[in-house]
């Protein structure tokens, strides 16, 4: 039996015989099927030709991301904290020397996902550190390895402890949600996002969609909720899913203008 991960999206599946017939998650109108067809991959493959970039993106904060690039190239952010470290979002490759570096940095306490596009190998990085999964629980029918480790949240905010708050934006998905860490910008809050508030090549902006490689938009309904469900924290720098998707200050008000922009544009006759 096999745990399976789609090449296209970078999800792993529970485990089966035979490859999956389709992926879900690609099968979706927000994602899509690569031009060469459904192909898949496994751990073990990745860990022979991939490796992963463990490196400081500001004091307290770590990315790790997979060279070369894979799926839809995400990486994970590690947010060191006295009360123990959270790994917002996931990658599919996880292999000793990343564990080893990881566990220099003080461990994984808690793992927090964004949205189904960046689940990943949660499961192969959970067990690895002995760390719950926290996923918002309308997010819970696009997952492809269930495990119990899964804690499924409820509500509109969900602290992790006293620095880090999950906070559910909907949008891109139902449970889409960005994580808020009191302690970052030296003290003046970072958003950290995924793609549910996507920075754009503008980095004075962000942007928000139902579908990013199919280009299709949200509703100005689900834009003003999103701006709604991050205006009540303080937060000076936003981060996105990908290296260098960084809005590095000004941050909440990027967030409340490009919302503005896109329900004028969105809903100009």
């Amino acid at each position: 039996m096999t745990h399976f991960i789609c090449m296209t999206c970078g999800v792993q599946f529970a485990a089966l015989e035979e490859p999956p017939r389709v992926c879900p998650i690609c099968q979706d109108e927000r994602q899509y099927v690569g031009w060469k067809g459904q192909r898949w991959t496994t751990l073990e493959a990745l860990q022979k030709d991939y490796q992963n970039v463990v490196k400081p993106v500001e004091p307290g904060l770590t990315g790790i991301g997979t060279t070369p690039s894979f799926g839809i190239g995400q990486r994970a952010l590690l947010v060191q904290s006295k009360q123990g470290n959270v790994l917002w979002d996931c990658i599919s490759l996880i292999d000793q020397a990343t564990i080893e570096a990881v566990e220099a940095l003080g461990g994984i306490s808690a793992i927090a996902i964004s949205h189904p596009h960046l689940c990943a190998a949660m499961v192969e990085w959970s067990h690895a550190f002995d760390a719950p999964i926290y996923l918002h629980a309308d997010d819970q029918a696009h997952v492809m390895r269930p495990d119990p480790a899964i804690t499924f949240w409820q509500g509109e905010t969900f602290p992790l402890n006293d620095e880090v708050t999950l906070i559910r934006c909907g949008g891109h998905f139902a449970g889409s949600s960005v994580l808020h860490w009191a302690g970052g910008a030296e003290g003046q809050g970072a958003l950290l996002t995924g793609d549910t508030i996507m920075v754009v090549q503008d980095r004075r902006y962000v942007s928000f969609m139902y579908s990013y490689p199919n280009l299709l938009p949200l509703s100005a309904s689900a834009v003003r909720r999103i701006a709604s469900a991050v205006e009540p924290f303080a937060f000076e720098r936003l981060y996105g899913g990908w290296w260098d998707k960084i809005v590095d200050s000004g941050a909440k008000t990027a967030v409340a203008t490009s919302a503005e922009r896109y329900i004028q544009l969105i809903t100009k006759s």
